[in-house]
C-alpha cells in the first residue's frame, strides 16, 4: 500500500510539472476516482442491505412487501430487536470515537468544521448500525449512510495521497456528491446539494470537481446490473398559468408542514435523551413504536420508495393518505429521535408526496375542469417539502427536475419550492442538517455584527471630572486608574474635552496650585466617537489615536458623554465579523 501511494505521488508530481497543471485542475482529475469510489461504496451498502434482508427476513426487495407477509408478532418484534442491536453498535462506535476526539465522524462536519479526515472504524460501525436499523424496518432513509461511506472512501483516498487540508475537504465533498448521485440518480442535484448545503459556495474551483465526481458516479452506477432509479415518475402534465397559484398555495402548506416536522424532530430527540435508558434500549423503544404502528400500517417500514411510487401511479383515497402520513411521521420521529443512524432526506420526499397527493385530490374535487391530476401535486410536494426541510431550494428543484426530466414541472416546482423555503425559514424551524443550523447561526451573527455601532460597545467610565475639579482630585483619579486622559463634562454631562496626564504633571510644581482646576488644563486633542459610528469608522479613528480607549458621545450636535469604547473590544468584535 505504501509503495502504491509513493508511485501515485511521484506520478502526480511529474504530471503537474510536465503539463503545468494548477491545483484546481489537479482536483478535477482526482474527482474522477473519488466519484468512482463513491459509487462503489454506495452499491456495496445497497447490496449488503438486500443480503441482510434475505438473511434475516427470508426475502429481499420492498420492506413494505416483507412487512405485509410477516406475522403480526414479528412485525412488532423485528424493528425492536433491530433497534437493540443497532444501539449496541452505536455504543461501540462512541467508545472508538473517544480515541480520536478531534476527528469529525460526520462527513459534513469533516468538510466544513474539520480537516477532512473521517475516522474509519467509527464510520464503518455507524454504517453497520444503520444497515441493521434499515433492514429491520426502521422508518429512516438509507441515503445517509450511503453518502457517509462515499465520503469516507474519498477521505481515505486523500489521506493516502497526503492531500493538504483544503483539498482533502474538497475531495470529501466530491465523495459526498457521488453518494447522493448514486442514491437518487440525480448528478446535478447531487453536486448542488454539496455545494449549497455542505460547502455553501458556487465557486467553480469547488463546484467543478464536485460535478465531475457526480457524473462519474452516475455513469458507474448505470453499469451495475439491476440498477434502477428509486422513483419512477409519470409524465408531468402541462400546467396552465392560473393553476400556478394553487401550487403556490401548496408551497405555503408544505412549508408550514416541514417546519412542524422539524420542530417535532427536535422535540422527539429531546424526549428520548431525557429517558433514563441506555442507547440500545432507546433505539429498541423507537423500533417498538414502529412495529406497533406497522400492525395497522405496514407501509411505515423502510424509507417509503414503494409507497411513493404507488401513490404516483395509482389512485389512493384522501383518508388513507392522511392516516398513512400521520403514521409515517410518528414512525420517523420515533426512529430518528431514538438515535438511529440514517437519513431523513427520503422520508421528507415521502411526506411531501402524501401532502401533495391530498392537496391535489382536494383541488381536483373543487375545480375539476382546470386542475392537473393529483400525482402532479404529489411530485411538486416532494420538492417543496425537501426545500423547506433542508433549506436548500435550488437543490430540491434540480432533484425533482432530474427525476421527472420534464420541463413542464419547472414552473409549478420553482413556485412551490421557493414559497415553502421562505415559509419554513420564517418559522425559524431550522433544517434537518446540523451544519445548516451552524451556518444560519453564523449568518445571523454576521448580520448582527454588521449592524453594531458604538452605542452597542460603549462601557461606563469612572474617569470623568467636572470643569471645577481641583488638582488633588484629578491626581487621585490618575493614581487610581491607569489612563492618560481624564474626561471633562459639565453638569449636563456634555463632553468638554480632556485633561492629559502629562499636562497635569507639568504644572505639579507651579505656584498657586490650589487655584488650578480642570478647566485650566482642558485641551481638545481627542475627538470623541459618536454613538452611531460603525465598526470600520471607529477602527479608523483608533488608528489615528495611540491610546487604548476613546470617549463616546451621543452626537456632535449633542455631545452627551455616554462612556468609552476600548480598542481591544473593538478589535475583538471586528475579528468575529471577519471570521463569520
Amino acid at each position: 500500500m505504501k509503495h502504491l501511494a509513493s508511485v501515485m505521488l511521484t506520478l502526480r508530481s511529474r504530471l503537474r510539472v510536465a503539463f503545468q497543471i494548477s491545483d484546481w485542475q489537479v482536483m478535477l482529475l482526482w474527482s474522477i476516482p473519488a466519484g468512482l469510489l463513491g459509487a462503489l461504496a454506495t452499491e456495496l451498502f445497497r447490496s449488503a442491505l438486500f443480503a441482510l434482508e434475505r438473511l434475516v427476513l427470508g426475502q429481499g426487495g420492498s420492506l413494505v412487501a416483507i412487512a405485509v407477509h410477516l406475522p403480526l408478532w414479528l412485525r412488532v418484534l423485528v424493528p425492536a430487536v433491530g433497534g437493540l442491536l443497532a444501539g449496541g453498535l452505536l455504543m461501540l462506535a462512541q467508545a472508538r470515537s473517544r480515541d480520536a476526539p478531534q476527528a469529525k465522524s460526520d462527513y459534513m462536519e469533516a468538510t466544513v468544521l474539520g480537516d477532512g479526515r473521517i475516522p474509519v472504524q467509527p464510520s464503518l460501525i455507524h454504517s453497520v448500525s444503520s444497515l441493521i436499523s434499515i433492514a429491520s424496518g426502521g422508518s429512516i432513509g438509507r441515503e445517509g449512510s450511503m453518502v457517509q461511506l462515499a465520503a469516507l472512501s474519498a477521505s481515505m483516498l486523500g489521506r493516502v495521497l497526503h492531500f493538504p487540508v483544503d483539498r482533502l475537504r474538497l475531495l470529501v465533498a466530491c465523495g459526498a456528491a457521488a453518494g447522493i448521485t448514486s442514491a437518487y440518480n440525480a448528478p446535478i442535484a447531487g453536486a448542488f446539494f454539496v455545494a449549497e448545503v455542505v460547502l455553501s459556495t458556487m465557486a467553480m474551483e469547488s463546484l467543478g470537481p464536485i460535478m465531475v465526481a457526480s457524473v462519474v458516479a452516475n455513469i458507474t452506477m448505470r453499469e451495475f446490473p439491476g440498477y434502477q432509479p428509486p422513483y419512477v415518475m409519470p409524465a408531468f402534465p402541462a400546467v396552465a398559468g392560473v393553476e400556478v397559484l394553487l401550487f403556490a398555495l401548496l408551497g405555503i402548506l408544505v412549508g408550514a408542514a416541514s417546519a412542524l416536522f422539524l420542530r417535532g424532530l427536535g422535540s422527539s430527540r429531546k424526549l428520548f435523551k431525557r429517558m433514563p435508558l441506555p442507547l440500545p434500549l432507546r433505539l429498541a423503544l423507537g423500533g417498538l413504536v414502529v412495529g406497533l404502528i406497522s400492525v395497522w400500517w405496514p407501509e411505515v417500514w423502510g424509507n417509503g420508495y414503494s409507497v411513493v411510487n404507488s401513490v404516483l401511479h395509482s389512485p389512493w383515497s384522501v383518508t388513507v393518505l392522511l392516516f398513512l402520513l400521520l403514521a409515517k411521521v410518528i414512525a420517523t420521529l420515533a426512529t430518528v429521535g431514538s438515535g438511529a443512524v440514517g437519513g431523513v432526506f427520503t422520508p421528507a420526499l415521502f411526506f411531501g408526496c402524501m401532502i401533495g397527493g391530498v392537496f391535489g385530490q382536494a383541488a381536483q374535487a373543487l375545480w375539476p375542469q382546470a386542475t392537473s391530476a393529483p400525482f402532479a401535486y404529489a411530485i411538486v410536494g416532494m420538492g417543496a417539502f425537501l426545500a423547506g426541510a433542508t433549506q436548500a431550494p435550488l437543490m430540491a428543484i434540480l432533484m425533482i427536475f432530474e427525476m421527472t426530466l420534464s420541463y413542464q414541472v419547472m414552473l409549478p416546482l420553482m413556485t412551490a419550492c421557493v414559497v415553502a423555503y421562505f415559509v419554513a425559514r420564517s418559522a425559524n424551524a431550522g433544517s434537518i442538517y446540523d451544519i445548516t443550523l451552524v451556518r444560519m447561526t453564523q449568518r445571523n451573527e454576521h448580520r448582527r455584527l454588521r449592524t453594531l455601532n458604538m452605542r452597542d460597545l460603549v462601557q461606563p467610565t469612572q474617569t470623568v471630572v467636572p470643569p471645577d475639579a481641583d488638582l488633588e482630585a484629578m491626581s487621585q483619579l490618575f493614581l487610581q486608574y491607569p489612563v492618560k486622559y481624564l474626561y471633562v463634562a459639565d453638569t449636563l454631562n456634555r463632553f468638554l474635552g480632556v485633561v492629559p496626564l502629562n499636562k497635569l504633571s507639568a504644572v505639579a510644581g507651579a505656584i498657586n496650585l490650589e487655584k488650578k482646576c480642570a478647566a485650566d488644563l482642558l485641551v481638545d486633542e481627542i475627538t470623541p466617537l459618536t454613538s452611531d459610528m460603525t465598526l470600520t469608522q471607529a477602527l479608523q479613528r483608533f488608528m489615528d489615536h495611540p491610546g487604548e480607549r476613546l470617549p463616546v458621545v451621543d452626537s456632535l450636535d449633542s455631545p452627551i458623554l455616554l462612556g468609552v469604547v476600548n480598542k481591544s473590544a473593538l478589535l475583538a468584535t471586528y475579528a468575529r465579523l471577519s471570521e463569520s
